[in-house]
């Protein structure tokens, strides 16, 4: 049963994947890529998956923090506030980011003895993230079957779904998402303010969970 890598954040949507098919993960693997609330998210990483005895890795992508340009790898200041819909939010793009880390993780997969990767990417992703769209998810899982001898694949199970039915799913399955970490901006609380914040907000709401999420606003 145990065949899957999982990319895994600390945040709502990976955290929720992770209990939810927890019976298949062999390995979970965090990468700390220089982003402002790495250093938020991966002891959620880590305390999960030490609660359920699933191995947990952590990789540096320093490069990226180093070369690639992102609002999200500028400091708090550099977030911008809003919808997560709203143009502004593009300033958050990490440059390919989804398809290096599932690179690695299918590098991963293939050193393991594993035949697949899971990402939590999700509908609400879409507009922004092009690395997020299903056609991405698509191409990239036909370049990793072709490109290893085990023929490995990605499982995105969330894809088209929005983050509130994510929600959900993590209610059925008690997920504590206090537990979870989903604030750009890094700081000691979540800001409450920027995309990721208000839809973290939303998402909670539509899922009918009371938000216990200490936010600064």
């Amino acid at each position: 049963m145990k065949d899957s890598v999982l990319i895994l954040s600390g945040g709502m949507d990976s955290v929720t994947l992770l209990y939810d098919k927890k019976e298949r993960i062999a390995l979970a693997v965090t990468f700390d890529y220089g982003a402002n609330h790495n250093a938020r998210e991966i002891p959620f990483a880590q305390l999960h998956c030490k609660r359920l005895g699933i191995r947990h890795m952590i990789i540096p992508l320093a490069f990226m923090g180093q070369y690639f340009e992102s609002s999200l790898l500028s400091g708090a200041d550099a977030i911008p506030e809003g919808n997560y819909d709203d143009v502004n939010m593009r300033s958050t793009v990490v440059p390919f980011r989804n398809g290096i880390m599932l690179s690695v993780a299918v590098g991963l997969a293939e050193s393991y003895g594993l035949k697949y990767v899971m990402m939590a990417n999700h509908g609400g992703d879409h507009t922004i993230y092009p690395d997020c769209r299903p056609e991405f998810v698509k191409a990239f899982s036909e370049a990793a079957r072709t490109g290893t001898y085990p023929g490995i694949t990605l499982l995105c199970p969330y894809t088209n779904l929005t983050k509130g039915q994510i929600a959900a799913i993590g209610l059925r399955l008690g997920i504590d998402y206090s537990e979870t970490w989903s604030c750009y901006k890094g700081m000691e609380h979540h800001c409450g303010r920027c995309g990721t914040c208000v839809e973290r907000r939303e998402a909670l709401s539509e899922a009918g969970i009371t938000d216990t999420t200490v936010y600064d606003d």
